[in-house]
């Protein structure tokens, strides 16, 4: 039986890298918005998508129903969303980015470029579409 390390093993690879990189980037939308992390993946696709309800904002970006409600409240409570019930099923809200949502959008898209192109810079251009492509081949499993 082959030796088993921990540390070849791919998804523990994919979440390590997945840890680093994003507690480097927490720093800009914790320190400058009080945000947490679904917080602002919220706040992204709004700002990315345009209006939308939870449901469709828990099946785009894969997060459970609970941490996207408690992600809405909080981004409401520091108006940068708000909630629109649709008219023709009153169970759903339709959400939005406010002026001060959008404005918070329009910085961490801004600082979430730059944070990726200086991640990235260590590898070559054609190493950078290798990582995108297998990246996007195993979230897609």
């Amino acid at each position: 039986m082959p030796d088993f390390d921990l540390k070849d093993f791919t998804p523990y690879l994919l979440n390590l890298a997945a840890e680093t990189s994003s507690a480097g980037f927490q720093t800009y939308y914790k320190d400058r918005y009080g945000m947490l992390r679904t917080e602002w993946r919220v706040l992204f696709h709004l700002g990315r998508y345009g209006p939308m309800t939870a449901k469709e904002i828990c099946d785009r970006a894969r997060i459970h129903k609970t941490k996207v409600s408690r992600a809405v409240s909080a981004l409401e409570n520091k108006r940068f969303l708000s909630r629109k019930e649709q008219t023709n099923d009153r169970r759903l809200e339709t959400l939005s980015l406010t002026t001060n949502g959008e404005n918070a959008y329009q910085d961490l898209f801004r600082e979430a470029a730059r944070f990726d192109q200086e991640m990235m810079s260590t590898f070559t251009e054609k190493e950078q579409a290798i990582l995108r492509k297998c990246l996007i081949q195993i979230a897609e499993l």
